[in-house]
């Protein structure tokens, strides 16, 4: 999450949906009855795709059972006029375009599907730039002043990084910096891994491209284009920004970073590009994933909706088979100031992708954000410089699990000493360093403490090793009253007690504590 203006794209920087069949519902009925008498008869041969002329779009479709059952669905999947962009049999998910404007109905109805849905309610095509940029770039004077204050056991701009002490990350790095074999998967807007503080820890055989649910392993190919967003590489900075006299400082500069993109030019991270991704991470060797996004294109995807149960299911499947495979999924809660334990929420920017979002009254917890709402996820809250709830993070008693510096306006939250800014600063594109505030950037503190917890104990499996980061978080109790402008309305309520509650779930994490118990 970049900064708490936009569209919480996680690029959480800082979302009623119309029916997608209604959407369509203008494209010819005899392809679609002609896909459903095939499909409905076993029929073997298939539909040709180029019977259906409405807009393609992206499907997930979700089978039950093993490689018999997938088998026998990917013929339905052809006879409904579907073309199959990759099958991840390894958890059951096949990644579909289709121009049949009733795919998605049809298929559901084949014995073996479990649920499948569209992945987005705007056709596949080619995108235009909505790039974020960084809400603001170092400057040269801060950069100045900066490394004249640092001490030699100090890189030049770490005075400027408040958010280390604040985690006791610096007191941590006295005693060890982390573990080469421990790698922290950036899924996210792409790696800048030619910046001077990420080239050294970076793990190019673990990184790749998602974009269209298929991993391509270009070399280069999981960078961000030049005006895509930089959000993904201020996020790697914050994990694992080398400790080498340069630049800033990572919360365990000693471990290995991969990049792996899911965003698209437009910068939505659509459901198919984030299976890859934990996918990919899953079977290429990363101990954590970080997550600082939502999957677009609905803020909340509900279980009454198939097309929204669909996605809500394959990154499901995703998120479990990565954690079986031994990874940590943290996961950024999100910017938009609500309490996703409230019995009932407002979403008025769903589906983001659609000219005229719509509204409606969603039930959190059948509706659901992902992945940080999903099981197992370590969901992460983001504090300011004073050590306070970030003004735009989302919290929710229950839902959050643990807080960590995200940043905040510097005029709600100053920091002390000799930083000027109340965001996180990091790495961007091109050698570059800039400020973000976000649950975004709290994320990826937490996946640096963890990666030096699997540092110190390589052979603990994911269970314990999400007990031993909420063990040593600190606990925070409750800010109540809460009002983060001082206007004289309290903006928020946390509910709990102080070992654990909504705004701070088990604490604040510990980057000591976690390296010295």
């Amino acid at each position: 999450m970049a900064h708490p203006g936009t569209r919480r794209r996680r690029v959480t920087a800082l979302t009623a949906g119309l029916a997608l069949t209604a959407t369509l519902g203008f494209l010819p009925a005899g392809a679609a009855s002609a896909a459903d008498a095939a499909v409905s008869a076993g029929a073997a041969a298939a539909v040709p795709a180029a019977s259906f002329d409405g807009p393609q779009l992206s499907y997930v479709v979700n089978v039950k059972g093993g490689h018999g059952t997938a088998k026998s669905v990917k013929k339905a999947i052809a006879a409904a006029g579907g073309s199959i962009v990759i099958a991840y049999d390894q958890i059951g998910v096949i990644v579909v375009h289709s121009k049949n404007p009733s795919f998605g109905q049809t298929i559901r109805t084949v014995r073996g599907v479990e649920s499948a849905g569209a992945t987005r309610t705007a056709p596949i095509a080619a995108a235009t730039d909505t790039a974020i940029d960084s809400e603001r770039p170092l400057t040269a004077q801060e950069a100045k002043d900066a490394a004249a204050v640092a001490t030699d056991a100090q890189d030049p701009l770490e005075p400027l990084q408040w958010s280390l002490p604040a985690i006791k990350a610096d007191q941590a790095h006295q005693r060890t910096l982390g573990s080469k074999k421990v790698t922290v998967a950036v899924i996210d807007t792409g790696v800048d891994d030619t910046h001077p503080d990420l080239a050294p820890n970076f793990d190019t055989r673990a990184s790749a491209n998602c974009v269209t649910g298929k991993p391509d392993t270009t070399p280069g190919s999981w960078r961000p284009g030049p005006t895509e967003s930089d959000h993904g590489t201020h996020v790697a900075g914050t994990i694992a920004a080398a400790k080498n006299d340069v630049g800033v400082t990572g919360v365990a500069p000693g471990v290995k970073v991969s990049g792996i993109k899911v965003s698209n030019p437009d910068g939505f991270f659509y459901t198919e590009s984030v299976v890859c991704g934990f996918v990919w991470a899953a079977e290429n060797g990363a101990e954590i994933t970080n997550n600082s996004y939502y999957v677009d294109p609905w803020l909340f995807n509900c279980a009454t909706d198939p097309d929204q149960t669909a996605l809500v299911e394959s990154v499901t499947r995703a998120t479990r088979y990565a954690e079986r495979r031994g990874a940590v999924n943290v996961a950024a809660a999100g910017n938009s100031r609500m309490d996703l334990a409230a019995d009932q929420l407002t979403d008025t920017t769903s589906p983001n992708d659609a000219p005229a979002p719509t509204t409606r009254t969603i039930d959190p917890s059948v509706c659901l954000d992902i992945p940080t709402q999903l099981p197992g996820v370590v969901t992460t809250s983001s504090l300011g410089a004073k050590g306070l709830k970030s003004s735009f993070s989302n919290y929710g008693n229950g839902v959050v699990d643990i807080s960590a510096p995200g940043g905040d306006a510097t005029r709600y939250q100053a920091p002390d000493g000799g930083a000027v800014d109340g965001r996180i600063l990091s790495t961007l594109p091109g050698g570059k360093y800039g400020y973000k505030a976000g649950t975004s950037m709290a994320s990826p503190h937490v996946a640096g403490v963890v990666a030096l917890i699997k540092s110190k104990y390589p052979y603990a499996p994911p269970a314990l090793v999400k007990a031993l980061l909420y063990g040593q978080a600190d606990d925070t109790a409750c800010t109540n009253p809460y009002d983060f402008n001082n206007d004289g309305v309290v903006d928020a309520v946390c509910e709990g007690d102080k070992r654990k509650n909504g705004f701070y779930g088990e604490g604040v994490t510990d980057a000591l504590d976690a390296v010295r118990r």
